[in-house]
Formats: C-alpha cells, structure tokens, sequence
C-alpha cells in the first residue's frame, strides 16, 4: 500500500529568481538577518522547500517573527523585510486601513 508522502521539490525559485537549495539556503548558525537571508528562507517555506516549523526549528525563530517577514514581503516586497523602514511601512498599513 502507498503511503501518503509529502513530495518536496529539490529546489524553488529565490527571491531575486535564482535556484534555492537547502544546500544554498542562509547556513542555521545566522545571527545577522539581511534582508536577502530574510527573503530566501520567506521563498524556501512558499515554495514548500521546508515548512514552517522547520525554519523555526533551524534558525531559532519564533513563530511571529517568521510571520512579519511573510506579511512585510506579502505587502511590501523585499523592501518591507528593512528594519529601518518598519515605522515607515506600518503607519503606511495603518493609514489605508478602512475605520
């Protein structure tokens, strides 16, 4: 009987359209996130290279920070992942949310 398996593919396209492998994914020892790291680990769970709690689990990452690098790059595009314009984007969020 065939077991139902969660085929994975071996690579999936990166944030600046280049092949992304586990092998060329940021190494789980980071400590400085850059907004490409930040973009290719965002591009690797999208493209089911590894899941959610996979990336927690390798990078030390709490579930809520994974997701505001999901939602900045939903919203913004990479731009959105720089730290020094989260105030900027989030008073621009809240401007065009609906009272």
């Amino acid at each position: 009987m065939i077991e139902n398996q969660k085929i994975r593919p071996s690579q999936v396209i990166g944030p600046l359209g280049e092949p992304l492998t586990l092998a060329n994914l940021p190494p789980p020892s980071t400590r400085r996130w850059v907004v490409r790291r930040k973009a290719q680990v965002v591009a690797a769970v999208n493209g089911g290279l590894l899941t959610i709690d996979e990336v927690c689990a390798r990078y030390a990452l709490t579930l809520e920070e994974f997701s505001s690098w999901q939602r900045a790059i939903d919203r913004s595009g990479m731009p959105g992942l720089r730290v020094t314009r989260i105030q900027h984007y989030k008073s621009l969020y809240k401007r065009q949310q609906p009272l």
